[in-house]
């Protein structure tokens, strides 16, 4: 099986917060990986550590057996369009539309026309159950559901067909109606584009519902790492406590 990512030893800091501590973790193509862990430790530290938006103090972070940490601007940018981002906010650029959100990236990033752009948009819209309606394509942000702002964000993540989609928190802020069409649209995403699915997700039914392996974060490592079944019905205390909902018991924070 070919690695897409491969973090070693890798070590990150912010000021004096150790993030991770000789960290190593492998991410193989075609897989739906999810990362799961206690507030505030980094999951979400280890999806912009791969793009290259964060720097990291030791170590190694590759895509593909490249170096992220030594890439210039412009190996960044083709990292990019290989590996898309739907942040845990939807991140969509508020004075844009819809339709001008999920075709930034083409803009960017492609040599496509008009028609072309238009013609792509409607597949990803409809791929993420919103369809080419005027009514939804020509609003903003602002006057989106947080339920419709996550498909947009998902629309806009695979409009440039990416081999590797990154999820920070996709559920976070959702009823449960959007929470479980969230994890359907991951799984369908995945099946249908054959992409590799790295999700950070607090939320245990999609990460048991979603994911070929799950690693779990702690003392700055990943020491836990297995399919949905083996974390699950794991015999580990830290791990069972964490699935089972009594992570934080007896604990200061």
């Amino acid at each position: 099986m070919t690695v897409v990512f491969e973090l070693k030893n890798l070590n990150k800091r912010f000021g004096d917060n150790v993030i991770y501590e000789d960290m190593n973790l492998e991410i193989e193509e075609g897989e739906t990986f999810t990362i799961i862990g206690g507030s505030g430790m980094g999951k979400s530290v280890c999806l912009k550590l791969m793009i290259g938006l964060l720097p990291y103090e030791g170590g190694h972070v590759l895509f593909k057996g490249k170096e992220v940490g030594d890439m210039n601007r412009d190996e960044l940018r083709e990292l990019r369009r290989h590996v898309s981002m739907v942040f845990q906010a939807g991140a969509l650029f508020d004075s844009m539309s819809v339709l001008e959100n999920v075709t930034y990236a083409l803009r960017e990033h492609t040599k496509m026309s008009d028609p072309e752009m238009l013609e792509r948009a409607k597949e990803c819209l409809d791929m993420v159950g919103l369809g080419y309606d005027p009514d939804i394509i020509n609003r903003m942000p602002a006057g989106l559901s947080g339920g419709m702002r996550k498909r947009v964000a998902l629309a806009r993540s695979i409009a440039i067909k990416p081999e590797v989609i990154l999820y920070d928190e996709p559920t976070t802020g959702l009823d449960p109606a959007n929470i479980n069409r969230i994890g359907k649209m991951i799984m369908k995403l995945q099946k249908e584009l054959k992409v590799t699915s790295i999700v950070v997700t607090h939320d245990m039914p999609i990460a048991f519902e979603c994911s070929d392996r799950i690693a779990m974060l702690s003392n700055k490592k990943f020491p836990y790492i297995g399919t949905p079944k083996e974390i699950q019905h794991s015999e580990v205390e830290e791990v069972r406590d964490f699935v089972q909902g009594r992570y934080y018991e007896d604990k200061d924070d």
